[in-house]
């Protein structure tokens, strides 16, 4: 059975729009535009006959534009004020809003978590390798937050079929050249079910000019996965398209609780048998971190695209990927600390850092470490720590360490400084550290020393997989 394709239309803006008929008034043309507009997506029925041309019960009109000025969280007056007919101009997806579903018609949705795409030509507006990346990256987007895993392959017929095309492509529903149509989506089925096209006459960008590919892709999917369209104009699948900078994107409530329905939580444990799981055994005893960190209640230890969180009491953990946290966060995390009066949390890798304030990444990331004042032979930082005591954090590279002053924003002269003789007991070299009750917990390999920040010593040594009560 074939579905009906969800289709993300651009409305030409009024004051670009051509005249519906040469002898009608601007007012004129915007009723015949709101008729057809209500006509498409809130079901306004329109009687064409030989004498009256068109005809519209004048009651259902303004029925159906209270309906539309609802569902897309306009005033609801029941005219056509000016911020209704922009609303009926704006970007938007083809599939009706009347029945305001947030599911498609039957609920449809994959019988299985393994779904497989493919990607059958490429835009020349951007480079394949940065379609590539969009189109996993939005992918992606959706695996975060349920079972789903997706798996790209280059031959053969894939579960969802990607293609950019011109016109009439062969599914009955042709694209219409730039600033119309942008791209259209069917639902979870056999033949051309969950295939999504993409419109070749529109520019595609990885940024905020032309057209956003991400951002369009992760829509499209949520169509290919089963989702309808929602109210809430802050989710991805809100009818109308808007630019969101790619390093803050990340899916509404509304977005999450509607997939979630379809498909349920993402695993907490993968299973040995994925093929395409790296977790490794918590209770490994050669377990190594690559970075540890608190934030907020609970410590998270970063292990190649991998996190664990758990609270500094409790064995109970669950693992993640990193790309959880942020769509632009990269794999391997070398170093991380929290500064958890300001709710934020620093990430590095090479020599660029990211912030994530209050659990949400933040706009123009990543940056330089230089901006720290580090020397341009520095090239990473292996580990790093906040002390809240002193509001200072230590940064550990090699065998040496640096300090910055966090209110000053600069660092400390006189640095860096040898570990071993600053931390008696600690070095050469350290994988990660983290603060907690006044102790600092340095990982070094397998190991981990419990290390008294008043005292200036070493209490405890421990092995890294005792933090998750092996």
């Amino acid at each position: 059975m074939k579905f009906l394709p969800l289709i993300l239309v651009l409305q030409v803006t009024a004051a670009g729009a051509a005249p519906l008929t040469n002898d009608s008034s601007p007012e004129e043309n915007d009723v015949v535009f709101a008729q057809n507009y209500l006509g498409k997506f809130y079901g306004l029925k329109i009687e064409i006959t030989p004498m009256t041309k068109m005809k519209v019960n004048g009651h259902s009109m303004e029925d159906k534009i209270q309906e539309m000025q609802q569902f897309l969280g306009l005033k609801v007056t029941g005219q056509l004020d000016t911020p209704t007919l922009d609303m009926m101009h704006k970007p938007r997806c083809g599939v009706p809003d009347v029945h305001n579903f947030q599911f498609m018609p039957g609920r449809p949705a994959w019988k299985k978590h393994f779904i497989t795409y493919r990607i059958n030509n490429y835009t020349p507006d951007m480079r394949p390798e940065d379609v590539d990346y969009a189109i996993q990256k939005a992918f992606q987007v959706w695996s975060n937050v349920t079972p789903l895993k997706f798996r790209k392959i280059n031959a053969g017929e894939a579960d969802i079929m990607i293609k950019f095309a011109l016109r009439e492509h062969g599914d009955f529903n042709p694209f219409d050249g730039r600033g119309g149509i942008l791209a259209h989506a069917f639902a979870p089925g056999p033949g051309i079910g969950g295939d999504a096209h993409f419109d070749e006459a529109e520019i595609w960008t990885k940024s905020y000019k032309g057209t956003n590919l991400f951002l369009v892709v992760v829509h499209e999917l949520g169509h290919s996965l089963g989702l309808g369209h929602s109210n809430d104009p802050t989710a991805i699948m809100f009818p109308t398209y808007r630019y969101i900078n790619y390093n803050s994107f990340h899916l509404s409530a509304d977005d999450i609780r509607g997939i979630q329905s379809l498909y349920g939580l993402p695993e907490k444990h993968q299973s040995s048998s994925d093929p395409d799981s790296s977790d490794p055994a918590t209770c490994d005893p050669n377990l190594s971190f690559d970075a540890v960190t608190t934030v907020r209640d609970k410590i998270f230890f970063f292990k190649d695209r991998f996190f664990w969180s758990k609270r500094p009491e409790s064995p109970e953990r669950s693992v993640s990927l990193i790309s959880s946290l942020g769509p632009n966060l990269p794999p391997g995390i070398q170093a991380a600390y929290e500064i958890g009066v300001k709710n934020q949390v620093f990430l590095f890798k090479g020599n660029k850092y990211w912030l994530i304030s209050n659990l949400k990444p933040q706009f123009n990331y990543a940056k330089s470490i230089y901006s720290f004042g580090f020397p341009y032979s520095v090239k990473k930082i292996d580990a790093a720590v906040f002390n809240p005591l002193i509001y200072k954090t230590y940064f550990f590279v090699d065998n040496q360490f640096w300090r910055y002053d966090e209110r000053r924003q600069f660092m400390d002269p006189g640095y860096p400084k040898s570990i071993t003789t600053y931390f008696p007991g600690i070095g050469p070299k350290i994988d990660a550290v983290f603060y907690y009750n006044r102790h600092y917990y340095f990982f070094q390999g397998s190991d981990v020393l419990e290390y008294d920040v008043l005292f200036h010593r070493v209490t405890r040594r421990l092995k890294t997989y005792t933090q998750f009560g092996c």
